[in-house]
């Protein structure tokens, strides 16, 4: 999965803030992800978890490609 690997443009969790091509961001595996993790944590704001899904992707390096998305909800998880 390779969403959020590399961004044209700075990251926001408003989507009306900044463009992202749809070449850049998988958002079919982004909103799997979302929904898994909106399940897993209904406490958690949508920003919340972006933020978290930001960190994760910081501590790896800087990318989340290569990552399944379990990999990625589970490190998600323990930071919300």
């Amino acid at each position: 999965e390779n969403f959020l690997q590399k961004t044209c443009a700075p990251f926001s969790t408003n989507s009306y803030d900044a463009f992202i091509s749809p070449n850049t961001l998988n958002l079919s595996s982004f909103t799997k992800l979302m929904k898994k993790l909106q399940e897993i944590h209904p406490e958690a704001s949508r920003d919340k978890i972006v933020d978290a899904l930001l960190e994760v992707r910081r501590n790896n390096k800087g990318i989340l490609s290569g990552l399944s998305i379990n990999s990625i909800a589970e490190r998600t998880s323990v930071i919300l």
